[in-house]
């Protein structure tokens, strides 16, 4: 497999699995880690990059739902959407680092959209969470080898 293949590869799982489509880059990247063929300073990076922009699409998604709040398609009723509010009112910005988990850190990046989290914060944060992940599983991984 060429280096781009590889590169790009996990670059689009990591950003197809930040956003609310399933998808997991973890293994992708210890799949590459596993082969000796790559950086992994660089696999971190790129895998890093995508997850975060994902995140950022989640959070722009969040920021451009308020507007179809009453529309009768709206996918998440007002009860739901106000429970969603007084939580991140509740915990923050604090809950971000939280972004990195399965199941519950995408909804979590698309809830900073929807309460106006400020996009130099959000963008600190989440990338600390992703970039942290990536970390360890190499450093895991790294270990295990």
């Amino acid at each position: 497999m060429s280096a781009v293949a590889a590169y790009g590869g996990l670059f689009l799982a990591a950003f197809v699995a930040a956003t609310l489509l399933p998808a997991q880059s973890e293994a992708v990247l210890a799949g590459l880690l596993a082969t000796g063929h790559y950086a992994p300073a660089i696999l971190i990076l790129v895998a890093g990059i995508g997850n975060v922009l994902g995140s950022v699409v989640n959070w722009l998604l969040g920021r451009g739902m308020e507007r179809f709040r009453e529309t009768r398609w709206f996918p998440v009723s007002a009860k739901n959407l106000e429970r969603a509010g007084n939580w991140y009112r509740r915990y923050g910005w604090w809950s971000l680092l939280f972004s990195w988990l399965p199941f519950v850190g995408d909804p979590l990046t698309v809830a900073a959209g929807i309460m106006r989290e400020p996009f130099a914060r959000f963008l600190l944060v989440v990338s600390i969470a992703k970039f942290g992940r990536y970390i360890v599983l190499a450093a895991l991984v790294q270990q295990w080898l």
